[in-house]
């Protein structure tokens, strides 16, 4: 049973996914948040000029 279980790499492999795959996951989650707020930024933008457009 042991010699099986220390043949195995399946759990190191995932492990090593699992590593891999976080970074990964962190630089898209802050690139999301940059173009929200960019993106919020601009329609604020843009509907501020159009009240001032009107007013």
């Amino acid at each position: 049973m042991f010699r099986r279980l220390l043949g195995s790499r399946r759990g190191a492999t995932a492990i090593g996914y699992g590593l891999s795959a976080a970074p990964v996951a962190v630089a898209a989650t802050s690139a999301m948040n940059g173009l929200g707020n960019q993106l919020g930024n601009s329609y604020r933008s843009t509907a501020a000029k159009i009240s001032a457009a009107g007013a």
